[in-house]
């Protein structure tokens, strides 16, 4: 089993306690090794104080585990304000959230959009975005999505 996935279990516990889903496992090799996790909350939000309960915690567990070979630092995160979304079904969940979507293929001669989730089931959504001076909306459907992730709206 993959380091990350075992972390994942042994971690499991601790994100149930203090109310935050995992987001990512990452190993991040740079002059030295750091094991990143990023969280957040049901809401997507995250604060220092969980983020600093979290890494205390799973501090205590990674003392008592032989994962890594080589020290390294533990970074406890949350994933950022434009994170990308990794699971589909979640978009059923983020209707009115601003988006940013890279096509495999263009729809309507466009390869990526910015807009606001309408609507959203298991096969496609619908983004609301602004073309010039129009509102407009366009369906896409999931599997011709390359990437989606959270965007800022200025």
């Amino acid at each position: 089993m993959e380091k990350a996935e075992r972390l994942k279990k042994l971690f499991e516990s601790v994100f149930q306690e203090c109310g935050v889903k995992l987001y990512e496992i990452q190993w991040i090799q740079t002059p030295d090794t750091t094991l990143q996790v990023s969280i957040e909350k049901s809401d997507g939000s995250m604060d220092l104080e969980t983020c600093s309960e979290v890494s205390e915690k799973l501090s205590q567990i990674l003392d008592n585990c032989d994962l890594a070979e080589e020290s390294y630092t533990l970074e406890v995160c949350s994933p950022g304000t434009e994170r990308e979304i990794k699971d589909f079904h979640e978009l059923k969940n983020l209707k009115g959230t601003y988006i940013f979507a890279r096509f495999k293929e263009p729809i309507d001669g466009l390869n990526e959009i910015t807009g606001t989730i309408h609507e959203a089931d298991d096969s496609q959504i619908v983004i609301e975005y602004k073309d010039k001076t129009r509102n407009k909306e366009l369906t896409i459907e999931l599997q011709n999505i390359a990437m989606i992730r959270h965007a800022v709206k200025f």
